[in-house]
């Protein structure tokens, strides 16, 4: 009798609540820019900050609009609307919320190609990279559905009829932080675990990529998650700080840099709020002179060069046995000759825009520092005009391959977040591994070797969160994701992500007559 009361009162929310819904969803770029990008309790709310920062498109420099950040008023209301929804959101079976993050990862089948899209304005990565991104996002929202209604705890037998039980139940308002480089992954990958747990979330995604995380909060609101349940407000620094000390908000995820991600532990660590971190990297991969060249060439290149080499878990510091050096350095320089870079729209482009010209500067200036070093470039690491009239404003870099490095080299040592591979020969295993650790960083690590018992050896020896053997940063959101050392804290990903949005309650029942020694 119970359940079907509560089942009338959820299907008669939901009717109330779908009848103000009516396509909501927007995935054109001039609809887009011409609302607010806040989005509060279902609805684009215009920010009363002060600051003005530009939307622009990556692939050809151009400013396609403009946006103000968030105030602590606009956070306010974000967090306030994110409470409300909390209070129903979390009543509801796993089994409920599962089916409407099923509808979310549907919604965004459906409109895959045009999502896409957004996220090559944003980020200027290629549209082939693009479509796996938002892909993942649907693959992602799939997968915490089915695990939604799996938020279990513990049956604990005790001593003359006595049990306890455990309750794992949700945190309540919890805030997103994204990165620039994987915008609306990363907001799924931190909404779909928080969301499927019983929670609500207020994102803030980064300044320099505000489109796709409003995307998908439309995306959520068209699915017919309550409003409220996942919030967008916009903002840089500041705003990210009103959201981290507001009193109501239990827990924070960031994905970021180690400076960004100390100053928010510290934050939260005045309110003794849970945060999970996912940080930055210096992985290394490691070659064996048993391993296929050719998978080695493709890993490579998979753990360098994918989105402008502007992804945290690259395996920059590629380690190959001397005896296959010269080997694989021809080949890999030839295959990264061939890369074509342009425009991130056409079919053909493997290598887009790089994210700003600031960052464009700065690889550029770390290939430098390797040539002053003493390492020799072999291909790459420049600026690149593009002949296109409406690209000539874009900012395109070409993918660099350095070899006769060292492990002292600045350029080596320091995450570069650029399209920059070092290689570095190496003699045997109980080196290779010494010199991979010798980091401070420990987000991932590669192996390539057709031996089965090296490649295990290598696994535990490498102080890493996450390894590949024989390929290189897949990351199926089946399996968790998080670094090791200062490359972060907590998981992404996997039935772990679950445990971080979550807290355990203890009940302990007695069987029989108090026992008071008193």
């Amino acid at each position: 009798m119970l359940r079907l009361s509560s089942a009338k009162f959820v299907f008669s929310f939901f009717r109330q609540f779908q009848r103000n819904v009516q396509k909501f969803l927007h995935t054109d770029l001039k609809s887009i820019v011409s609302r607010p990008l806040n989005l509060i309790h279902g609805e684009k709310a215009v920010s009363t900050g002060e600051k003005v920062l530009n939307i622009t498109e990556k692939a050809t420099g151009n400013v396609v609009g403009q946006w103000k950040t968030a105030s602590e008023a606009d956070v306010a209301r974000a967090v306030e609307s994110s409470q409300s929804a909390y209070a129903v959101w979390s009543q509801l079976s796993g089994s409920e919320r599962g089916r409407c993050l099923t509808q979310a990862g549907q919604v965004i089948r459906k409109h895959l190609e045009e999502i896409s899209r957004v996220e090559v304005h944003d980020t200027g990565k290629s549209i082939m990279e693009a479509r796996l991104d938002v892909l993942s996002v649907a693959e992602s929202l799939e997968y915490f559905a089915g695990l939604a209604s799996n938020v279990n705890g513990d049956l604990i037998p005790l001593a003359r009829g006595s049990f306890a039980y455990t309750r794992r139940e949700p945190l309540g308002v919890c805030v997103g932080i994204g990165a620039w480089n994987f915008p609306i992954q990363i907001a799924a990958w931190k909404s779909a675990p928080c969301l499927a747990a019983g929670n609500a979330m207020v994102f803030k995604p980064s300044p320099l990529t505000p489109l796709s995380a409003v995307v998908l909060g439309d995306v959520y609101v068209e699915a017919g998650l309550p409003r409220g349940v996942f919030n967008v407000v916009q903002g840089d620094g500041p705003t990210g700080e009103h959201l981290i000390d507001h009193p109501d908000v239990a827990k924070v995820s960031f994905t970021g840099s180690i400076p960004t991600g100390q100053r928010i532990m510290a934050q939260c660590a005045k309110g003794i709020k849970k945060v999970t971190l996912e940080l930055g990297g210096k992985s290394p991969l490691i070659i064996f002179d048993d391993a296929s060249l050719d998978d080695a060439v493709n890993g490579a290149l998979l753990a360098n060069f994918m989105s402008q080499g502007q992804v945290c878990s690259n395996g920059t510091r590629v380690f190959v046995h001397r005896s296959v050096l010269t080997a694989f350095l021809d080949a890999v320089v030839a295959r990264v000759n061939k890369l074509p870079i342009g425009d991130p729209m056409n079919e053909a482009t493997r290598v887009g825009a790089t994210i700003s010209e600031e960052h464009a500067q700065k690889v550029v200036a770390y290939v430098d520092s390797a040539r002053a070093e003493g390492a020799r470039v072999l291909c790459g690491g420049e600026r690149v005009a593009m002949k296109e009239k409406r690209l000539r404003n874009g900012v395109y870099v070409s993918p660099c391959v350095i070899s006769e490095s060292k492990d002292t080299m600045r350029f080596v040592r320091e995450e570069i977040f650029g399209a920059v591979m070092a290689v570095l020969p190496f003699d045997t295993e109980d080196e290779v591994v010494r010199r991979a650790n010798g980091t401070s960083f420990g987000l991932s690590a590669g192996v390539f070797t057709r031996d089965v018992q090296r490649a295990h050896r290598m696994a535990a020896a490498l102080q890493a969160g996450n390894v590949w053997i024989n390929n290189y940063n897949l990351v199926p959101p089946e399996i968790p994701f998080g670094g090791y050392k200062m490359s972060g804290l907590g998981r992404e990903n996997g039935r772990t992500a679950l445990e971080h949005y979550t807290q355990i309650k203890t009940v302990y029942v007695e069987g029989g007559k108090v026992d008071c020694p008193l």
